[in-house]
């Protein structure tokens, strides 16, 4: 045996632990004969420090891989990063701008050659830090999405697909991020609640046509007047009576002069505004698939932006040339100021007060323009910060509706099980409505699409230009400049980083992958493409399972952001209080379904457990007490082993459970409940001054069981104290899961149980009754049965020294006042003369119950009263509930003080 230090210090155990296990290859031991277990890392970027999420999402990667390893598998948990295609990029240009420096003063190639060359000198901050956290995962196959053999499968895979006919060219809305000047994804887009205004406006009918009450223009609203230069038609739903007369006509546009119809559709609500809404299909996702209802074709939508979101000409050349080259805000107040000289502001006539009556005793008017204040959801580039504009532009899109339809029959038919299952229900409202998936991205650094064209703009997909150009004839070509979207590349993680397509032994042992653990926040984004090109090219899907937890969010359940200043830095918690602390309360928050809220103090306690743990052992160390040598339960004869033994049965029961129903937090319960209260607050208490040599083999053995099951959860202190309580031939990291090879024995169970419920009572009792620590009494009992004599007199000892009674006697117990416990049957009698002032306790606690039921009264009339509950804010509530339920509580603890000096 090693002598433990007296205090626990996870810092100086930590960083030693995981250089042992990563040195020595334990994360991936060699084990070709064992059933395979495989999971893959959602790739974080390689730009990236570790957040929060990423500490709940590998923390629960790591239990499974850690349980599975243990359990004999061999299990493979596959690491890397993201290129990060935008993130990277910005980053490297952010270096050259502070050098004075910019991306274009560089050919491709060379800008692409600054940002390798900053991947070897800062790219692995995340995989440092996954380290530190304990991460278990087989650097020695890390894998980077730029690799060469990852950007082979890249390649191949959108050959494939194009000539599958399942990836094509074509002229779509994307959000265009005018900052980047790239095409971004929905994750990367950021909405923001932003006051702005809502202005109403009156577009002129054409041809002398009226409305049914005379006018002769219709009113639309819209907060972006700007895109009203690229207007193409005005819908009105085809069921309102207002406007029937007019569907078909035209409206001629103020400013452009532009005619444009009046068409039908159901995206015009007639209860909304005036129910006329404009239609600019350029510049608007809902306007993009209005204008294809009423034929117009993406080729003839106007464009009236450029890459920097700067007014250029529609091909109509219908706009002003003092409108050209101005920014789009600028073009909004201008656009605002030119229908304002028009008069075409819509208004209303309001009585103006305090101006007196005008003609005919009338009450004075003023009009006042149609210009709501309204706060408008307005998406942000999450980057770049600037407003986001839908742009019509020629992309490179996937048909992910028909690559979704087996994925979508894989969850239905069970080969895909998603946890929890309440997601199911929003997997298929997505699949079954997805729309075509922008791929390309106006980028250098990235996979660049393996597309090139001829002089007349015919493209050619090939894996190289040799092959591209022989598809071509030989003529003279043109590389596309565009790269993929990252979230293409990360959708064949679990089979690229397998080596596909060449290495067919790696893939056919690890593919599929047994378990996916994700955030819910990504399914679309990544998990659902990944089970779409998993059954496309593997014909099989790519994981079995598919977990999804919640976020981290902060104490008051709000999320994390850095703008509300409510960031936790796991690092800094490690720091603090060790990353076993951290993951155990990641595992203990999990709960399926649900965000995990954050608690330092909950983190703090976790590291108690852990000192805990720490010097129970120590306990153990100085009583002889080592290494066990057997993998089963040691025979036994006493009671209290025979229990403890049971227990761990029941432990490792409970665990195996949780684990395979991927409920994280009833896993942590069953270990830390085991750990803190059976072995350390009973056990260890139980066999103090009896520790012979069969109690010596079962604790030796016990806390071997507690290191292993904790290992997943907890693996550094595990690690440290496997190896301190004597010498072992293997690592923690590499033992075996617990096999008791025993069952629970329901006597001993019952007659330890029946002992710790007595001394807990005797123990309540001299607390209520302010009993000093140190005074002995005399224990009568009443009514015992056989099965409680026996217990008496086996466990007395124990008995004695726990609830600190001199003797227990079956004789009438002396007159006057007593306390009272009840076990069972019997009646446990502990006279109280000339221990304690009788009368003055009694006083005491009548005064305190007293004080006390005044407050839950005063509490249950503020919880009573709707005012209150319906008005007073959430916290105010929730807090009146806790304060009722603890004084409740304290109330009946007071009256059973006073029931048993009765």
């Amino acid at each position: 045996m090693t002598e433990l230090a007296k205090t626990f210090d996870p810092s100086s155990i930590e960083a030693r632990w995981y250089a042992h296990w990563e040195g020595r290859g334990l994360f991936r031991p060699d084990r070709p004969d064992a059933q395979p277990f495989t999971i893959v890392n959602p790739p974080p970027n390689v730009t990236g420090s570790l957040h929060i999420g990423h500490a709940l999402d590998n923390t629960l990667q790591d239990i499974v891989i850690r349980y599975e390893r243990l359990r004999g598998k061999d299990a493979l948990w596959v690491v890397g990063t993201d290129h990060a295609g935008i993130a990277t990029q910005m980053v490297v240009e952010r270096q050259m701008n502070a050098r004075g420096e910019k991306r274009t003063d560089y050919t491709r190639e060379q800008f692409i050659d600054k940002v390798w060359e900053w991947k070897a000198e800062s790219g692995g901050t995340i995989t440092g830090q996954l380290r530190r956290l304990g991460c278990s995962m087989d650097w020695s196959r890390e894998q980077f999405t730029m690799d060469p053999h990852f950007t082979r499968a890249v390649v191949k895979v959108f050959v494939d697909l194009y000539n599958r006919g399942l990836l094509y060219r074509d002229k779509r809305l994307v959000n265009w991020d005018p900052g980047l000047k790239t095409a971004i994804s929905d994750l990367e887009v950021e909405t923001k609640e932003v006051q702005g205004k809502f202005w109403h406006f009156r577009y002129p009918l054409a041809d002398g046509v009226t409305l049914d009450d005379g006018r002769d223009y219709i009113v639309v609203a819209t907060t972006r007047p700007e895109t009203m230069l690229a207007d193409m038609a005005v819908a009105v739903n085809g069921g309102d009576e207002r406007y029937r007369s007019v569907i078909g006509k035209y409206v001629e546009l103020p400013i452009t002069g532009r005619r444009i119809p009046i068409v039908a559709d159901e995206h015009a609500d007639p209860e909304l505004g005036s129910g006329a809404v404009k239609i600019t299909p350029g510049h608007d996702f809902n306007d993009f698939e209005v204008g294809r209802r009423a034929g117009i074709k993406a080729a003839d939508m106007l464009n009236m932006l450029d890459a920097d979101a700067k007014v250029v000409q529609t091909a109509d050349g219908l706009i002003p040339a003092d409108y050209i080259g101005l920014d789009r805000f600028d073009a909004r107040t201008k656009v605002v100021e030119a229908l304002r000289a028009l008069d075409l502001l819509d208004f209303a006539m309001v009585e103006v007060e305090g101006e007196g009556e005008g003609e005919n005793g009338t009450k004075a008017t003023r009009k006042v323009e149609k210009i709501e204040d309204r706060v408008i959801q307005t998406p942000y580039g999450d980057r770049s910060g600037v407003v986001i504009e839908p742009w019509l532009t020629d992309q490179w899109y996937v048909d992910a509706a028909t690559l979704a339809k087996p994925a979508i029959k894989a969850v239905k038919s069970g080969a895909v099980e998603i946890v929890p299952k309440a997601w199911e229900k929003t997997y298929f409202n997505w699949m079954e409505n997805i729309q075509p998936w922008c791929v390309s991205r106006q980028l250098w650094w990235g996979h660049r699409i393996p597309a090139w064209y001829d002089e007349d703009g015919a493209v050619y997909v090939a894996e190289d230009e040799d092959a591209a150009r022989a598809l071509a004839g030989n003529k003279p070509l043109t590389r596309d400049n565009d790269v993929l979207d990252t979230w293409f590349s990360s959708a064949l993680w679990p089979f690229a980083t397998l080596g596909w397509p060449e290495d067919d032994a790696l893939v056919r042992r690890h593919y599929p992958n047994d378990l996916l653990i994700s955030g819910f926040d990504i399914l679309f984004f990544w998990d659902a493409r990944m089970l779409m090109q998993g059954i496309e090219f593997m014909k099989e899907v790519p994981w079995k399972r598919l977990y999804l937890h919640g976020l981290v969010r902060a104490a008051d359940g709000q999320k994390m952001s850095k703008s509300k200043g409510n960031v936790v830095d796991p690092l800094g918690l490690i720091d603090s209080y060790g990353a076993d602390a951290l993951r155990f309360f990641m595992a203990a928050m999990e709960s399926q379904g649900r965000d995990v809220k954050m608690d330092e103090k909950r983190v703090e306690g976790y590291r108690n457990f852990a000192t805990k743990l720490w010097n129970a052992t120590r306990f153990a160390m100085a009583n002889g007490i080592g290494a066990s040598t057997s993998v089963g339960a040691p025979a036994t004869a006493q009671a209290v082993n025979r229990w403890i033994i049971g227990e761990v049965v029941e432990t490792v029961a409970a665990l195996d459970k949780a684990l395979a129903e991927l409920r994280f937090d009833a896993a942590a319960n069953a270990i830390y409940h085991f750990v803190w209260d059976q072995f350390c607050d009973w056990y260890l208490e139980l066999i103090k001054g009896q520790i012979d040599e069969e109690t010596k083999a079962v604790a030796g053995w016990v806390l071997d069981q507690i290191l292993v099951m904790l290992h997943p959860f907890m693996p550094f202190i595990t690690e440290e104290l496997w190896h301190a309580l004597g010498e072992r031939d293997h690592d923690l990291i590499v033992a075996r899961w617990p096999a008791p090879a025993a069952a629970v024995d329901a006597e001993a169970k019952a007659e330890i149980e029946w002992l710790i419920r007595l001394v807990n009572g005797v123990r309540a009792a001299r607390a209520e009754l302010n009993i000093a620590p140190g005074a002995r009494l005399e224990m009568f009992v009443r009514d015992a049965g056989p099965a409680t004599g026996h217990r008496l007199s086996t466990q007395f000892a124990a008995l004695s020294r726990l609830a600190r009674v001199n003797s227990c006697s079956a004789d009438a117990p002396p007159a006057g006042g007593s306390a009272q416990v009840v076990v069972d049957e019997a009646t446990f009698i502990l006279p109280l003369e000339g221990v304690i002032d009788i009368a003055a306790e009694k006083a005491r606690l009548s005064k305190a119950l007293e004080a006390v039921s005044k407050e839950v009264k005063s509490l249950e009339g503020r919880l009573g009263n709707p005012a209150f509950v319906e008005k007073a804010k959430p916290e105010a509530v929730e807090k009146a509930r806790a304060d009722h339920a603890e004084k409740s509580a304290e109330a009946e603890r007071l009256q059973a003080a006073l029931a048993r000096l009765a």
